[in-house]
């Protein structure tokens, strides 16, 4: 019997698949990211829509992928990941072109609708698919499965930074809205065109009794998943706070929002620098539970460190801690999490407990962000303490899981 060699390489040697998949990561962000940042300037002074209406939008937006996520997990469980992502691609391409033609409020929400849809339907097979794919390489070669999930959460936060810089530069050559909505359109018929030709067949699954009426059981009556659901849904609950308690603090200690670019701009490079050094070092020493944890434990001290932070001519300063380690924290516990959903659920569930996790704490996103909300009026030290205890409850639920590995059922779906 051949004994599997931990790869000990800066990055993990990656097969085609995995690097198939990566690469799909990488291109969604950058084509998603050059639409984004510029749709609610483009809702708001290119079409004059009252703000209430540009809110409603991006939240229909954000619903119809977080929360449909769970659909398009237990479509991919269904039929695997094939048709799945080619059908989300396809949708995603005739979403971006209805709205770079969309005018009137029902047509904008249309098309944002089928984005959103379109990204649920991708976005949980691909990433099922490189968890599937990074245990079984983890088996092949001994490469820690965070290894493989931190190049692809990488190679997402390239592209989230890249997007932009892509949408800007065809503004600044004298494109419109329009040409960017294009422009992201192209970019999904490259990756169309990548998957149909490389993604491999996965065999039909027939139903059968433990995939009918009984499947969703399996996942939803799954006391451990769903306390990494929970755990998982307090760190994206507060990584929502760079969108809403950020803004007011920049604002607050500099009487502008002008900085808040180059803190999300921080966030990524952080990302893009330190994930892989990183994670290599907490997958060969932390167990994921550990890694998770201790990911909860750093992103609650960027929140508590913000009022002890000195302002003044520092003023950005807490700011600035906030963003490094609520990143510093997303880069432990991300992997980790990711790492941990093919522990906790059969295989053939994999794709529904990915969609899963998504959609239950993108729920959460929505009563926390509310929740927030009424707090931004209170004072500094009551905001950011009651932000505190989010990750910090979410990593006491952490603590109850398993810290050990099942066995990974073989593997078929990720042949080269």
């Amino acid at each position: 019997m051949t004994t599997a060699t931990p790869d000990t390489g800066a990055t993990p040697a990656l097969k085609p698949y995995l690097r198939l998949l990566t690469a799909t990561q990488f291109a969604f962000n950058t084509g998603f990211y050059a639409v984004l940042p510029y749709l609610a300037a483009h809702l708001g002074d290119g079409l004059g829509m009252a703000g209430w209406i540009v809110g409603l939008v991006l939240g229909l937006r954000t619903f119809s992928q977080q929360g449909l996520f769970v659909v398009g997990g237990a479509l991919t469980d269904r039929y695997g990941p094939r048709p799945v992502v080619l059908t989300g691609c396809v949708l995603r391409i005739a979403g971006f072109c209805w709205l770079a033609q969309a005018g009137s409020t029902a047509t904008v929400i249309g098309a944002v609708l089928l984005i959103g849809f379109a990204a649920a339907l991708f976005s949980p097979a691909v990433e099922s698919e490189t968890a599937r794919a990074a245990v079984a390489h983890e088996t092949a070669t001994g490469t820690p499965r965070a290894q493989v999930l931190a190049v692809f959460s990488a190679a997402g936060q390239a592209g989230a930074f890249l997007g932009p810089l892509l949408g800007s530069l065809l503004l600044l050559l004298g494109g419109d809205f329009r040409t960017a909505c294009l422009a992201g359109a192209v970019v999904f018929v490259g990756v169309l065109a990548g998957h149909a030709k490389l993604m491999p067949h996965r065999p039909h699954r027939p139903p059968t009794a433990r995939t009918g009426a009984a499947l969703p059981r399996e996942v939803f009556a799954n006391r451990p998943f769903l306390v990494l659901c929970l755990a998982y849904s307090s760190y994206l609950v507060s990584y929502n706070q760079l969108y809403l308690a950020l803004p007011a603090e920049v604002e607050r200690a500099t009487g502008s929002q002008s900085a808040l670019g180059g803190l999300f701009a921080l966030s990524s490079l952080l990302v893009v620098v330190a994930q892989l050094p990183l994670t290599r070092w907490s997958a060969r020493r932390l167990p994921p539970r550990t890694a998770l944890v201790t990911g909860l434990a750093v992103v609650a001290t960027g929140f508590a460190a913000v009022p002890l932070a000195p302002d003044g001519p520092a003023g950005l300063l807490p700011a600035a801690a906030l963003v490094v380690l609520l990143t510093l924290g997303q880069m432990l516990l991300v992997p980790a999490a990711r790492g941990l959903v093919p522990n906790l659920v059969d295989d053939h569930r994999l794709g529904l407990a990915t969609g899963a996790l998504s959609s239950v704490s993108g729920l959460a996103v929505l009563v926390g962000s509310a929740a927030t909300g009424t707090l931004l009026d209170t004072p500094g030290a009551v905001l950011w303490t009651v932000l505190a205890t989010v990750p910090l409850t979410g990593a006491a639920l952490a603590l109850t899981l398993s810290g050990g590995r099942r066995t990974p059922e073989p593997v078929t779906a990720v042949t080269d």
